[in-house]
């Protein structure tokens, strides 16, 4: 997919238009969707300038996701701050995260390894998930919960460590889920 088009998909989830003046005056006044632009560009273009634009914005809103990191369309991010995605994450479409999350790797035992998250997820403030896990699609996970298992499709996630409370999924946690084409 090209970038205009993933641009488009994760301007449509701030605010359900994609047009030219939307695309600047949310650029302009929401840090998350700043950061976006830049990380989705460092990630088409992968040359120097845009990896040290990308970092200036990393030090200014406290977001820190690594251009490898595999980020799908729809990408949002409610509050900003104290917001780290590790390089080899795997996100798939329609995830909203907030402040103070931590999604990384974890370097040994069995779950050696990084996350891989499904499409149409809630992540709580201040979560943690961390090693080779799978989250499924249409998850929420409750604030501050850590989590190092896998968690299936439909569920609400909750604890430290965490664990599935219901099978509730994250309906209603995830507006403005485009079901169309832009």
């Amino acid at each position: 997919m090209r970038l205009r088009e993933i641009l488009k998909y994760d301007l449509y989830r701030y605010n359900e238009e994609t047009s030219f003046k939307s695309f600047l005056r949310t650029y302009l006044l929401v840090p998350g969707f700043s950061y976006i632009v830049w990380l989705r560009l460092s990630q088409k273009y992968n040359n120097k300038l845009m990896k040290f634009i990308l970092k200036q914005k990393m030090i200014k809103y406290g977001i820190e996701i690594y251009s490898e990191t595999s980020i799908g369309r729809g990408f949002y991010i409610g509050h900003w701050g104290g917001i780290i995605i590790g390089s080899g994450v795997k996100i798939g479409d329609n995830v909203n995260i907030s402040q103070g999350v931590t999604i990384g790797r974890s370097n040994r035992g069995s779950k050696k390894g990084s996350p891989t998250l499904g499409s149409n997820i809630y992540i709580g403030p201040g979560a943690k998930l961390f090693g080779s896990i799978h989250i499924g699609s249409n998850v929420a996970i409750g604030a501050n919960a850590v989590v190092n298992i896998d968690i299936p499709d439909n569920s609400v996630v909750a604890g430290v460590p965490a664990k599935v409370v219901s099978q509730d999924g994250a309906d209603g946690y995830v507006n403005k889920i485009l079901d169309k084409e832009l």
